[in-house]
Order: C-alpha cells, then structure tokens, then sequence
C-alpha cells in the first residue's frame, strides 16, 4: 500500500480510485484498481459468487476519502468466513449452542402487563416456529434466573450450524451476539423474516422502555448502528448460493 495509506490517530485513507468485481479460483474476487483485496492474513478475498462478492465491493465503493472500516461488516464477514471459520468450525458451531444454553427469547418480563403480553404475542410464534422446523424446542422462563435448556436442543442447534457453508457459519455467528439470541439468528438465516424484523423482535423490552420514556440521541444513533448490521446480515443471507 502506498505511503501515508495509514496516520496515527486517524482512519485510514483511501487508496484506490476503482472498484470491480472478477472471475477467480472458481468464485468471485474484489478487485480494487485491478489488485486483489486480501484479508488481514493475506488470503484473496474471493467469495463464492458474484451477488455476494457484489455486496464486499459495494462497501468499497461506498467509501470516501477516508475509510470506515469499522462500518464494512460484509467485509469483516467475508474475513472471517476466508481465514477464520475454516480452522474453527466446530469452536463456532459450540460458540452458537452455548448463546442457545441462554437465548434471549426464553427470559421473559414478568412486568408490566403489556410488555409481558408482547413478549409472548411476538416471541412465542418463533420459538413454535424453531420446534416445528428445526427441532428445537426451548423452554421459556419468567424473570433473569437461568433455566437449563434441553440438552438435545443445544446439540440440534451445534449441527444445523455444522452443516452450513465457511460463509453460512460466519453469518450465523455475526447474528447471535447482534441478537441475543441462536433462534433469531437462525431465523434470518432461513429467511423467516428480515434482519431488521429479527433485529425488532430483539428489542423489545427497549422499545417498550423508549415508548415511556422517550430516546436519547446516543442510544437512537447505536439503533441505527445495529440496525444497519442486521440489515447487511439479510443481505448476506440472501446473497448466499443456493439461498
């Protein structure tokens, strides 16, 4: 890269003026003024086909004068899917069951009223949902004191995540922490519904909170944040060969 491509204290310049798309070792590389991107370990990013190669380079493009690597969360998965799920598949997939052992949809409010009967109009379909589709059955608690889930829910939920792709376990795990919950995750996976729509459905003790008391600024700007993940991760999904 050239010189001055990174100063202490500030992003990082942009360095390249074009952004394409191309043809390589059987999938789709970015290409940035003709050179391959790499990762941070030096491997090629080349992902598995164009739409998804598409939406990497989309972030590029996007970018002005300096970059904000911290928002190109497409980039990020596509780092992780090349040079690190491959070597920690099995770590990840327990990674994802252990988020299960505690998922966000099992802790239910036991106040107020309305917020209870939320939890249970919007959650309850989508833990039937997991157990008629996926085989999961979870058992839903009232208040913060932990409840063991079944031990065969938590092994179904490590091999369904086994038996995606390096990119479709990536994905998967980007959603859990970004939810709170292996369920919603799995959801948008499956496309059950949108990112935005899981990403709603993980909030809503905040939303209940927010509709009392009102938003603050910082915590409106860390929704959008988050939001805008939960968007690109239904993007990814989408994008994903075979999906």
């Amino acid at each position: 890269m050239p010189k001055g491509f990174h100063e202490p204290g500030d992003k990082p310049r942009r360095f390249y003026s074009s952004v394409s798309v191309a043809a390589m070792n059987g999938g789709f590389s970015v290409m940035l003024d003709g050179r391959t991107l790499r990762g941070p370990k030096g491997a090629p990013t080349v992902l598995p086909n164009e739409p998804l190669a598409e939406l990497v380079a989309g972030e590029w493009a996007a970018q002005g004068e300096r970059l904000e690597l911290g928002a190109m969360h497409a980039t990020r998965l596509a780092n992780t899917a090349i040079e690190a799920i491959p070597d920690a598949r099995d770590a990840t997939a327990q990674q994802i069951a252990d988020y299960a052992a505690s998922d966000l949809l099992c802790y239910r409010a036991t106040e107020p009223a309305g917020l209870v009967a939320r939890q249970q109009q919007h959650w309850d379909p989508v833990l039937a949902r997991a157990e008629a589709e996926l085989s999961l059955s979870f058992i839903p608690v009232s208040g913060i004191v932990h409840q063991p889930q079944p031990a065969q829910t938590l092994e179904q939920v490590k091999a369904l995540a086994l038996r995606l792709d390096d990119f479709g376990l990536a994905g998967l795990a980007f959603g859990v922490p970004l939810f709170g919950s292996s369920v919603l995750s799995f959801a948008v996976q499956r496309g059950w519904f949108s990112g935005e729509a899981a990403f709603d459905l993980s909030r809503l003790d905040e939303a209940w909170q927010e509709e009392k008391w009102g938003v603050d600024a910082e915590a409106a700007e860390r929704t959008e944040r988050l939001r805008g993940e939960a968007a690109m991760l239904d993007r990814w999904f989408k994008a994903l060969p075979g999906s």
